[in-house]
This record gives C-alpha cells, structure tokens and sequence, in this order.
C-alpha cells in the first residue's frame, strides 16, 4: 500500500513540475495571453478496459455499452484448438447504460452474466485538467453498488449448512467498490491514470489460506494504473493492471491469484468506439475480477473480450 501512495504522489509531483515548465514556455510568447481551457478527451471513453477513466457523459447524453469476454485462449488453462481458442465458452457479458445527468455527474446501471451481478454506479468530476497547467490533473471519484439475485444454493456453496440457516441476510448479497481516479494527458497523444480502490463484500466464504492463516477478507484493497497510447486519429493501445493487496491471496496454496493486467486497442469509428482486449480478469465488473482473477498471462490464461459503445443524446441541453 505504501509504494502505491509514493507512485500517486511521485505522480503528482511530477505534474506540478511540468505545470512550472509549460507555464515558462507560454511566457516566451510574447503578449499571448494564457488560457485556462480544459483539456479534452483525456480517455476516449470512461472505461479504459478493466479500469475507470475520469471521463464522464456530457449533460443528457447517454452511453449504451455492451462488453463481451470469452475463453482462455492457452491450452494449458482449458482453451486451445478445442475450444476455438475460447470462442466457445462465455465467462462474462456485461450490458451498461451511463447517462449523464450534468457535465460533470454521471450515473449507470448494469447487469452482469458472473453472480448475476446488478450494478448502480456514479462518477463525479471533480477536477479538470487545465491546458495551461494550472490545474495540472484532471480528478473523479467513483463507486459502486453490487447486488446478486443468485439462488442461495449458489450465494452460500461451501458453507455449513446449519451456519447458513441461522446466519443467511439479504444484506449478504450485496458489495460496493470506490476509487478516486487521478489522471493527466500529456501531449496529444499519451493519458496516463492511476486510481486507488477499495472492494468491500458483505459476505465471503470463511476460507483459510493455511500459508499464513489469513482468512478470506471482505474488504480488499488495490491500486491501478492504466494508459492510453494514441497511434492515429482513430486507433489507440490500451493497457491497466491491478495489484490486489491480499494477504488471503498471497501464496495461496489451495488456489492461486493473479494481478489482474489487460491490454488492446481502441478503434473510433464515427459515432461508435471499439475495444479489442486481451486480460486474464474473467469478470468485468471491479466487483468481480478484482478478488477473483486466478489465470495467469504465463499458462495462457488470457481472454479475449471486446466492448462496443454507443452515445445518444437523451436531452439536449
């Protein structure tokens, strides 16, 4: 935890000094006076591919997304030429609507195909990134709000079963995810975003990594940190990783975890953007893949996955 809060500050640190250098170079320009424009597009949509951006949907407008995450592609994780390289199976789809209630207040709702999960979110801006530096990082926080309407039979699966009659709640059926999200682009081309978070679930099963003696904890904390590299004006490299602070998950004898870590490429193609990814996360929801990504990159644990998303406006403000 601590080496992620010096990256954040290392961070923010060296924003401020480029704040110093560009505001030098706009003083060379003689009788120019200095604008205090927001940069725009620091993301082109508000979700990298596993990790949240700080872009948020315009007043009115709404965001229908629907993402899409097969298979392992490795033999050696279940996929291969057997499985078309996991085109036959589905680990996850994920149908979203963002809408944008001011410029900078955005709520969503979704509907997960892992636990079933439905999801309500929100996103505030709270800072934007100034072109003259002098807000140097654009600034959103982020949450939200999971809820699984699976049988019982599945929610509780390996508990005892007389510890679940005395003990079963409905509040065991729902979790939350927040994230404060510091981003900056720099240039034209390269955004960088980097975002502290912190997963809590109601319940878990009372699972003991005999390693260390930790048992499974509700709350997780992790930190992420993802890029946008733009090649042209419609095809940019993706790429996020999550490292989960998880003494539960740590040498874990009975199952083994993994950071999450993803990359693709993003294609703009008039009112539609495209993301072609590859991750070892299996859910796409923070809710999900955060606590329970067990592929590994090594063993050909990866999945392909793509998102279509497409904005209409609601209201016209």
């Amino acid at each position: 935890m601590k080496i992620f809060f010096i990256v954040i500050f290392s961070f923010i640190s060296f924003a401020l000094f480029a704040q110093d250098d560009l505001l030098k170079m706009l003083d060379t320009l003689g009788g120019t006076e200095k604008s205090h424009d927001k940069v725009n597009a620091t993301f082109n949509t508000s979700k990298i591919i596993s990790m949240q951006t700080p872009q948020t949907m315009g007043a009115g407008e709404l965001d229908f997304r629907i993402t899409h995450r097969f298979g392992n592609v490795g033999k050696a994780s279940n996929g291969g030429i057997h499985t078309l390289y996991g085109w036959d199976a589905i680990e996850d789809v994920r149908i979203s609507f963002d809408y944008g209630i001011t410029k900078k207040l955005q709520v969503g709702i979704a509907r997960n195909k892992k636990r079933e999960n439905l999801n309500v979110a929100l996103k505030w801006r709270l800072l934007d990134q100034t072109t003259d530096n002098k807000v140097p990082l654009s600034i959103d926080l982020y949450g939200l709000n999971s809820f699984t309407p699976m049988r019982e039979s599945q929610l509780y699966s390996g508990a005892d079963s007389t510890w679940v009659t005395n003990n079963k709640e409905f509040v065991h059926r729902i979790g939350y995810f927040s994230q404060i999200i510091f981003a900056r682009k720099f240039g034209s081309r390269f955004s960088l975003a980097i975002s502290p978070c912190y997963l809590h679930r109601n319940y878990v099963l009372a699972e003991i990594n005999p390693a260390n003696n930790v048992v499974n904890e509700n709350g997780i904390f992790s930190g992420s940190i993802g890029l946008r590299l733009k090649l042209t004006r419609s095809f940019s490299i993706l790429a996020d990783y999550f490292y989960v602070m998880s003494d539960f998950r740590k040498n874990n004898p009975n199952q083994t975890y993994h950071n999450p870590l993803a990359i693709g490429v993003e294609i703009e193609t008039g009112g539609h953007v495209f993301h072609l990814d590859l991750t070892n996360a299996s859910g796409i929801a923070e809710n999900y893949f955060i606590a329970n990504t067990t592929d590994s990159w090594g063993k050909g644990g990866y999945k392909f996955g793509f998102h279509i998303s497409r904005v209409f406006t609601i209201v016209h403000k």
